[in-house]
């Protein structure tokens, strides 16, 4: 059985109970899918902590399945489980964090842009940032609170925490392709601009994956910033870059 880092006496009783049903969920589906138990980690998702590399589906049916025996889960509730579960000693309790974001986006939009930053302090790994990250906020969400999520981003941007940094670039992939709003071309490009010399793959693929975001709404502006920042971007980001402005796909094959 994994272990956890939950207790009665940090959160609510009926919080813990939540965490560790959500555990004990996690370990039967696992055990019924015949999944082992990584107690290493996973070199590919980039996390030390024990995981079981559950399928997506399989994943999403056990927190779909608690969501609906907890139908009177308050906001309060849900705030504090999520940083219940980004606390954990696993990789399924983190990235069980962003499932909950995107099942729930009602409660989601009630929360405040800060609480990304106490989250991320316990990712390791891009796909733990990633899946809070990339899928869950819209378009509407970082724009109707602008100067919030501006100063977040940017907080992260700057941060010494690599995956703070990821997170400043792949939190407007999404919003990016939603709107062509230029408050947040600005700041992709701003941050494009601080984080192209960073060498960490986390970053590169990151600068890489945004800029390739920008095209849908700013095609000009990053063929334009391509060519006048072609000597200083990551190779990978400029050449995924010019693969998808020619081809319509990252690696250039049709």
């Amino acid at each position: 059985m994994i272990q956890t880092l939950v207790k009665t006496g940090e959160y609510h009783d009926s919080v813990a109970l939540y965490h560790k049903e959500i555990l004990q969920q996690i370990e039967k589906r696992a055990a019924e899918e015949n999944v082992p138990l990584r107690e290493q980690g996973d070199r590919y998702v980039g996390t030390l902590k024990p995981c079981y590399l559950l399928r997506t589906p399989v994943f999403h049916e056990v927190i779909g399945d608690w969501i609906e025996r907890h139908p009177d889960l308050t906001c309060t509730g849900y705030l504090d489980l999520l940083d219940s579960l980004s606390r954990g000693t696993t990789y399924n309790e983190f990235i069980s964090v962003g499932a909950l974001l995107g099942a729930l986006p009602q409660m989601r939009k009630m929360l405040e842009p800060r609480y990304l930053d106490r989250w991320l302090e316990h990712a390791q790994g891009w796909a733990e940032v990633d899946v809070i990250c990339q899928p869950n906020f819209t378009a509407e969400e970082m724009l109707s609170n602008w100067k919030d999520w501006k100063n977040l981003i940017l907080s992260f941007s700057k941060s010494q925490n690599v995956h703070k940094r990821r997170a400043s670039l792949v939190l407007l992939t999404k919003p990016l392709r939603e709107s062509a709003d230029p408050r947040l071309a600005r700041l992709a490009f701003a941050n494009i601009g601080k984080l192209k010399s960073d060498k960490d793959i986390l970053i590169t693929r990151a600068v890489s994956w945004l800029l390739r975001a920008l095209i849908k709404n700013h095609r000009q502006e990053v063929e334009d910033y391509l060519k006048d920042n072609s000597d200083s971007l990551p190779k990978i980001a400029l050449r995924e870059t010019r693969n998808k402005l020619k081809s319509g796909r990252k690696s250039g094959k049709l």
